[in-house]
């Protein structure tokens, strides 16, 4: 049996602010027409809108089952702060909890970004094709979540498109979004993390922390902290 390439999902160019829009749809403060009034102004096409739609339906509008419950809390959390730090950290929290594609891409950003702040997206492109194959579908998908990324305020793309640069890490304070992006983080991963080791794990590169994570993770039912040895404390979702 030849053995199949992951899917990949997530293939389109999302901005930040038609996340903001669904997300203000999903909690009942804006319409539907705000926010097909924004991608309209973007001068989508029809099947362009519609597979963007796709896209934001799964991150904030309907999400899927298993995950409409984090979607919620999230949604929550961002109405009582409106912040442009909440907004990134829900958009690429819902989107690494969502889409693994995205996660992979983002993981492989940080990693590469984590020594000199900058690399080239060629390398980018070839971490993913051992991962996903190396087609052109792979490729496409590849530019539309780095472009996201930039988009979100995580990078930026110097040398005609060729480089990343990464930026400056925005600092969350609210410790309710940070337990909510870590249990996205912890989603992504599939496992247990070193406490110590999740404030810089790669895919959480864009963001730093102002307390400590084992504090925002204490007063959160879905994570739990355990000893995994001595002096080993990892973090994981709540069973």
């Amino acid at each position: 049996m030849i053995p199949t390439a992951p899917q990949i999902g997530f293939d389109r160019f999302i901005q930040l602010d038609w996340v903001a829009a669904a997300l203000k749809v999903r909690a009942g403060v804006a319409s539907l027409d705000e926010l097909n009034e924004l991608l309209d102004a973007a001068g989508l096409g029809k099947e362009a809108k519609a597979k963007n739609r796709t896209k934001l339906n799964a991150l904030a509008l309907e999400p899927r089952p298993e995950l409409a419950d984090l979607i919620d809390r999230g949604v929550q959390i961002f109405k009582g702060t409106e912040g442009a730090g909440e907004l990134a950290a829900f958009a690429w929290g819902a989107a690494i909890a969502t889409y693994p594609y995205f996660g992979k891409v983002a993981e492989f950003t940080g990693r590469l970004t984590s020594i000199q702040g900058d690399c080239a997206v060629s390398e980018i492109h070839r971490r993913i094709s051992e991962v996903y194959g190396d087609r052109e579908v792979t490729k496409r998908a590849t530019q539309a979540v780095i472009q996201t990324q930039a988009n979100w305020g995580a990078i930026k793309r110097v040398e005609k498109g060729k480089r990343l640069v990464r930026l400056q890490a925005r600092s969350l304070k609210n410790d309710k979004m940070v337990a909510w992006l870590v249990e996205s983080a912890l989603r992504y991963v599939g496992r247990a993390v070193p406490v110590e080791g999740l404030q810089s794990h790669p895919v959480l590169y864009p963001f730093a922390f102002v307390q400590p994570v084992s504090y925002a993770a204490s007063n959160t039912p879905s994570l739990m902290l355990r000893l995994e040895g001595p002096g080993n404390m990892v973090i994981d979702l709540a069973q």
